[in-house]
């Protein structure tokens, strides 16, 4: 019977987009390509990208920094909410908060994202088939790079929400045969310079 390898998952989020989200700033193609440049030496199979202009266009130019690692588009890798809490799975503090939040977006996200989030979780996490290590770069957005590390450390599925990923942040997931998800690295923004780490958030994420 054939063997089960290791997937090391590497998970960024896209660069930082204009106001209207159709396309990269400048500092989002710096963020992007600089990503690129640390990615160099790693042994990646494939760079997978949700639909939209900003993550298709981060992950090409990281893609351009690589020697020929295939770019491919995924509507799994895509923006949506992953997993609507009812109100008794939420600290009573925040449930307000939380679903006041979450009723900010369209019905469509929130109604199309759980069978996205479960396609994601099946084509991106769990050993691979064969005896080689497998490494793929998933370029998405910060709800399914939330939600991906919430499943590997196994918390309850509301958690997703309060985990922040910043542009262009590299996190690591390794799915070994017989071992639990270990979650390798953060939300790292070591290869970029301190004006280019936490675009978009409020200066109290600022870290």
């Amino acid at each position: 019977m054939p063997g089960t390898a290791a997937r090391y998952l590497y998970l960024t989020r896209h660069g930082e987009a204009s106001a209207d989200e159709s396309e990269l700033t400048p500092a989002g193609r710096r963020q992007a390509a600089l990503l690129g440049e640390r990615l160099r030496g790693v042994p990646l199979t494939a760079i997978h990208h949700g639909p939209l202009a900003r993550a298709e266009q981060t992950a090409r130019l990281i893609g351009e920094q690589l020697d020929g690692v295939p770019v491919r588009r995924s509507e799994a890798a895509g923006d949506y909410i992953p997993y609507l809490p009812a109100r008794e799975e939420l600290p009573p503090e925040t449930a307000d908060a939380m679903l006041g939040f979450l009723s900010g977006f369209p019905a469509e996200e929130r109604e199309q994202g759980p069978a996205l989030a479960a396609a994601a979780v099946e084509q991106f996490t769990g050993p691979v088939a064969g005896d080689a290590p497998r490494h793929e770069l998933v370029v998405t957005h910060n709800f399914l790079a939330a939600w991906l590390v919430r499943a590997a450390l196994d918390t309850p599925r509301w958690r997703w929400m309060g985990v922040n990923h910043a542009n262009a942040a590299l996190t690591v997931l390794r799915y070994a045969p017989g071992r639990p998800p270990s979650l390798l690295l953060f939300n790292d923004t070591g290869h970029l310079p301190r004006d280019l780490r936490w675009t978009g958030f409020p200066p109290e994420l600022h870290v």
